[in-house]
């Protein structure tokens, strides 16, 4: 045993009015608006999030009043929202991309590839049979360059095989102590979880997070489903008196309360009060993965 402590409420289709397509843009801080990148997130299916990265711009906001901007989507689940989305934006997708091949992150692009035949979709290389709509295969340490952001590859195995991250790095310039990075992490790293162990080891999943908890503590977390809620429902049944997870489930009941997104998290919040975050070891992490996996609460 490891005594130390190193699914979503309420869910919504994508047809619920609450999810109706516009919600969920997250600006980068004050002084990066114009010119930058931003994320909005479009929430589908049961507990999906799709995510958009978009140019800044109309005071801030990133969504032109104006000829089509460009776009990036992250791991569309389905088509219509995401269209339905970029359409009333304004926006026109140059690429997606895609962490791993499960069908609740890549169902949504062939009926994309319809609508903008031009896309390129890029994906692992190494997945190639189980992603079959990708025209750029890409590993571990490629760089992209997207919207005018660079974009890292990383491998992160664990949960799937293949599984990859896409992480953006800061904005270099004279306000760059108030940027973050951004990290699209699929189902590598959740809001106080982590994947389940589908085609891994946990030494692999283990080895995942740690790369990801070498991020700079302010890196904005992009996770692909809302399970924070049920997450930190675990740890704290598990840690009762962690004041860290404590607070954490009690500040993610409230926003769950009100129906919003806990997403983004931090990279710092998840050191924090994220155990599989927190294990010191791969053994650490396996006893918590195995928990975790077997609880009912």
């Amino acid at each position: 045993m490891y005594p130390s402590a190193a699914g979503s409420a309420n869910p919504q289709t994508a047809s619920s009015p609450a999810r109706a397509a516009g919600d969920g843009t997250w600006p980068l801080p004050t002084g990066f608006a114009s010119g930058a990148t931003e994320v909005s997130l479009i929430p589908v299916l049961e507990d999906n999030y799709v995510f958009v990265l978009h140019g800044g711009g109309n005071g801030g906001t990133g969504l032109s009043d104006g000829p089509a901007g460009q776009a990036v989507v992250v791991d569309p689940a389905v088509a219509e929202p995401v269209i339905a989305w970029l359409d009333k934006h304004q926006l026109e997708p140059i690429a997606v991309l895609h962490t791993h091949h499960h069908h609740d992150h890549i169902g949504g692009t062939p009926e994309l590839l319809q609508r903008w035949p031009q896309l390129q979709v890029i994906a692992a290389a190494a997945d190639r049979q189980r992603i079959p709509c990708q025209t750029q295969g890409v590993g571990d340490g490629d760089r992209l360059n997207l919207l005018g952001r660079e974009i890292l590859v990383w491998a992160m195995p664990g949960h799937t095989r293949a599984h990859i991250a896409y992480y953006l790095p800061p904005l270099a310039g004279p306000l760059d102590q108030q940027s973050q990075g951004e990290l699209f992490c699929g189902d590598t790293l959740f809001a106080g979880g982590c994947g389940r162990l589908l085609e891994g080891t946990p030494e692999q999943l283990w080895q995942s997070l740690q790369r990801l908890a070498a991020l700079p503590a302010a890196t904005r977390v992009w996770c692909s489903h809302e399970y924070t809620e049920a997450n930190l429902r675990w740890a704290h049944h598990l840690h009762p008196h962690d004041q860290a997870i404590k607070e954490r489930f009690q500040q993610v009941l409230s926003e769950r309360a009100a129906q919003r997104p806990t997403i983004p998290t931090t990279i710092g919040e998840e050191l924090l009060s994220n155990l599989f975050m927190r294990s010191r070891d791969a053994g650490e992490f396996a006893h918590y993965r195995h928990s975790k996996d077997h609880w009912r609460g």
